[in-house]
């Protein structure tokens, strides 16, 4: 039996305790905006972060353009201040919003987000010839920006399910694959020999890996007939090879995104984290509606 008081709908993706009662108003409102996408103020500043985002890798690409540096250098530091501030802000607000703001500044992406805004400030100290290529170096960091897009990407989720799922077989896989490397190798050294260029086992099990992976760079060719009939049996079995790992992988993909999307929010608490074929919400109780 339910108590009289209904507990309104949370956004989704944010835990019922990550909102502690006694905080401020606005420091909530602040955190379901910006940790959350369950409101439309959440998926607008979500769309509007990840533009802002793309943009800045844009101009750090281009700025790296040596000919398009020359003519619009000054319109794309500006840019790149304007980012820097946008970004310093965004990082200000997840700071004071979060209930736990030491752990968000010690998470991944708290340490990406720093990163990214870094570089710009520590131009200040660009004084000389060596600190500014030292400084060039460090500006690269900006770049970090782009790992910020994962933390967006509902299917993440689905992917990083599947990779989880697929981890034993993927294991298995490559311990076959790196026992035929060195089979393969050992094989070629003995048919080869050093006057082919094959000069001891580790280099035939690397120009093995080239030739099973398909890349083959040509630095090592076999020259006796039977080493040319191995290396074509070798260029043959990696295409077969190759297909593997991506049908295990997409099978799971299947799987985890069918399981996603099995999944049913209860209309009273807003809880969606059920175990497939639930009746019941585990968090209130309430009966689950199929949609």
């Amino acid at each position: 039996m339910h108590s009289g008081k209904v507990t309104p709908p949370r956004p989704p993706g944010l835990d019922p305790d990550d909102v502690p009662a006694n905080r401020a108003e606005w420091r909530k409102q602040l955190y379901i905006i910006i940790f959350g996408s369950g409101t439309r103020a959440g998926r607008l500043f979500d769309i509007s972060l990840l533009v802002l985002i793309l943009v800045s890798i844009f101009c750090v690409m281009f700025e790296s353009v040596p000919s398009f540096r020359e003519i619009h250098g000054e319109d794309l530091r500006i840019a790149e201040w304007i980012f820097t501030i946008v970004f310093s802000i965004e990082y200000i607000l997840r700071v004071l919003s979060t209930p736990q703001p030491k752990a968000y500044v010690k998470s991944f992406f708290g340490i990406i987000d720093l990163c990214s805004i870094l570089p710009s400030f520590l131009s200040f100290y660009d004084t000389g010839y060596q600190g500014l290529l030292v400084i060039r170096v460090i500006r690269l960091l900006r770049i970090f920006r782009i790992l910020k897009l994962v933390e967006y990407s509902g299917e993440a989720e689905i992917l990083m399910k599947a990779l989880a799922s697929s981890r034993h077989k993927i294991t298995v896989f490559i311990g076959a694959i790196l026992t035929l490397i060195v089979i393969m190798g050992a094989t070629m050294y003995l048919i080869e020999g050093p006057e082919s260029g094959f000069t001891s086992i580790p280099i035939s099990m690397y120009w093995s890996v080239v030739t099973l992976t398909t890349v083959g760079y040509g630095d090592i060719t076999p020259l006796t007939p039977v080493g040319k009939l191995m290396a074509s049996l070798i260029m043959l079995m990696g295409y077969g090879i190759l297909a593997v790992p991506t049908g295990i992988v997409s099978v799971e993909i299947g799987r985890a995104s069918q399981s996603t999307r099995n999944r049913i929010t209860c209309a009273r608490c807003g809880e969606s984290k059920h175990l497939l074929r639930s009746r019941y919400c585990n968090r209130c109780g309430e009966k689950l509606l199929e949609a």
